[in-house]
């Protein structure tokens, strides 16, 4: 492997937080050990019940962890963009995949598999609070998605996703995306719920002013408006 390979693996895993608790020589020596993968838009990453011998890096691109319903039902639990990292649980647990990955466009991936990782873990106390950090973040995000969906009726619950998921890379709190490309089908699969139901209450909120529908976009006219529905405010 050249330097210039490992250089370039390194400045992929530097953007993400948890690499960012090592010290340079410690993702140099993380890097060497990786390998990228590159997937196309709507591949397989890996699917519930593989064996995970592996963690990934999104260094480009994003992908969509879900898994199917007991009625056969895609459920999203995330999308994930460039920065954040994937298939910890089966790494750490040395089980198989507790869900599904898919490529939602072009993605880079760099991919550190488990023996090189727990070797760095042995060696970096830092590295580990930064995994355990990561995985209440899921556990937490989680939760909260199973309370929304157990205890809050459809109006509510789907003004929370879509405010959340403006904020959500590349959008930011400060500046939140004024539009999104999600479908419908996708919007109801991260909510729990029909397309029909999903489509009913958006055209409500069209005829209300709260959002648009135009051209395959959901554009957000009235975010305070959202925030009053999601009970946010």
């Amino acid at each position: 492997m050249s330097d210039a390979d490992t250089l370039k693996k390194q400045k992929l895993l530097d953007q993400s937080f948890i690499f960012q608790a090592l010290d340079e020589a410690s993702r140099r020596d993380l890097a060497q050990a990786a390998h990228t993968r590159r997937h196309a838009s709507g591949e397989v990453i890996f699917t519930m019940g593989a064996p995970g011998h592996s963690l990934m890096a999104i260094a480009e691109g994003h992908v969509r962890i879900s898994m199917l319903s007991p009625t056969a039902r895609e459920v999203t639990l995330a999308d994930l963009g460039p920065g954040e990292v994937f298939g910890e649980i089966a790494l750490l647990d040395g089980r198989e995949r507790s869900a599904d990955a898919r490529a939602l466009t072009n993605c880079t991936l760099v991919v550190l598999e488990r023996s090189a990782l727990f070797e760095l873990l042995q060696r970096s106390p830092k590295l580990s609070i930064r995994l355990i950090e990561l995985l209440c973040e899921r556990i937490r995000r989680s939760d909260e998605r199973m309370m929304e969906i157990a205890f809050l009726d459809l109006p509510p619950r789907l003004a929370r996703m879509v405010l959340r998921v403006t904020v959500a890379a590349p959008g930011s709190e400060a500046r939140p995306l004024p539009r999104l490309s999600l479908s419908q089908t996708e919007i109801a699969n991260m909510i729990g719920s029909s397309r029909e139901n999903v489509n009913r209450c958006l055209r409500k909120w069209q005829k209300a002013g709260l959002i648009d529908l135009k051209d395959g976009w959901l554009v957000i006219l009235d975010r305070a408006g959202l925030a009053r529905v999601a009970s946010l405010d």
